[in-house]
């Protein structure tokens, strides 16, 4: 297993995933803003990918085309569940090299691999397609994203120890979490010598407005550090961890992660003691855990925003806030799909990253709003 990854890269990534939008479309010149300022602070490390909506035009029309090419990094991914063959599956990389406006990639990643499409990996063959791409220097360094359990990435590890890097959700709340096992697939990444890139370090959000159980055990620890830092830090200080991907989506969000990641500071004893405690807070919280990813969408034939409908469901069991949970469900239900609407399938679960109880969650969804 190659460890390398390069020694140069900064410990803070920006994820281009959660990127402002201006009626549907992403705001191009609000992301200008953003690149300036994390570019400035003098990052470097883009992540994207193909099946982001935008997110690759977006980049090269915010980053591509207004930057020296040596001056950055980019990562973007191929996913093989949306590939019909083999064939299609390749065209990915032309097709993210054509809306990128480059000619390589320095990180390319075999997309949001698990149990279920591992497989489809292997059988299209991509393993051999992404190296003889690097031969050709058309990708300088292979990875892969993952969502699953350990074993699976022991597997896919000990399989391919051709393999440079793999990204991973890492983030204190989820460190115990059996669905996400943060802290059992870390281990396994470490143990193969594998680079690790951390995505989700603030579990979609969650981490940086998070319960008010958790935000007063940070309060009292007298820090003025914003919750975000604590979650980027947390990430940021283990061991074998190279980039720590924050998709942000306002040029505040950028200026608060660079004010902290410009020189980091590892956490120290007392503040790894704190985010203990909030972690067992967090995870005490009765909260749906969805990060708001989208990945569900385009999978439910019944059309329902099933993570603007938790989102909705989220201001009532964090807050209470009846008026305000009952006035977003019908936002997120404005076109029709209702909680209700389910009709159980099953398809969002298996694209969830967070291997959450989806079908269950809207049925808890459709009595509190629909009965």
């Amino acid at each position: 297993m190659s460890a390398y990854f390069g020694s140069d890269v900064p410990k803070l990534g920006f994820g281009m995933m959660r990127l402002p939008r201006k009626l549907a479309a992403i705001d191009i010149e609000e992301t200008k803003k953003m690149v300036d300022l994390f570019m400035e602070a003098g990052f470097t490390y883009f992540d994207t990918a193909h099946i982001y909506p935008g997110s690759e035009v977006a980049t090269r029309k915010t980053l591509v085309e207004r930057y020296p090419r040596e001056r950055f990094t980019l990562a973007t991914k191929l996913y093989a569940p949306m590939a019909r063959n083999g064939r299609t599956a390749r065209q990915q990389l032309d097709t993210s090299l054509e809306k990128l406006g480059t000619s390589y990639v320095d990180y390319y990643l075999l997309h949001s691999l698990n149990r279920s499409n591992s497989r489809k990996y292997e059988k299209l063959g991509l393993w051999d397609f992404v190296q003889e791409k690097k031969a050709e220097g058309t990708i300088r360094h292979v990875g892969f994203s993952f969502h699953d359990t350990p074993d699976v990435l022991e597997g896919i590890l000990a399989g391919h120890p051709e393999v440079e890097f793999v990204q991973l959700q890492i983030n204190y709340a989820d460190w115990e979490n059996p669905k996400v096992a943060s802290r059992g697939n870390y281990e396994v990444a470490r143990a193969h010598g594998a680079s690790i890139v951390v995505m989700e370090p603030l579990k979609g959000g969650k981490i940086a407005d998070p319960p008010a159980s958790v935000k007063k055990i940070f309060d009292d620890t007298g820090s003025h550090a914003s919750y975000a830092s604590w979650g980027i830090r947390f990430a940021a200080g283990l061991d074998g961890v190279i980039c720590v991907l924050s998709g942000m989506s306002t040029p505040g969000q950028v200026a608060d992660n660079v004010s902290y990641m410009r020189d980091f500071r590892p956490l120290d004893a007392d503040e790894r003691a704190a985010v203990q405690k909030a972690q067992a807070a967090f995870n005490a919280s009765p909260l749906i855990q969805c990060t708001e990813c989208g990945y569900c969408l385009p999978r439910c034939p019944q059309q329902i925003d099933i993570p603007g409908i938790f989102g909705a469901m989220n201001l009532r069991l964090g807050a209470g806030q009846i008026e305000a949970s009952q006035a977003a469900y019908t936002a997120a239900t404005a076109e029709g799909a209702r909680a209700v609407s389910c009709i159980t399938c099953g398809a969002c679960e298996r694209a969830c990253t967070q291997s959450l109880p989806i079908v269950d969650e809207l049925a808890r969804c459709a009595k509190t709003f629909d009965c």
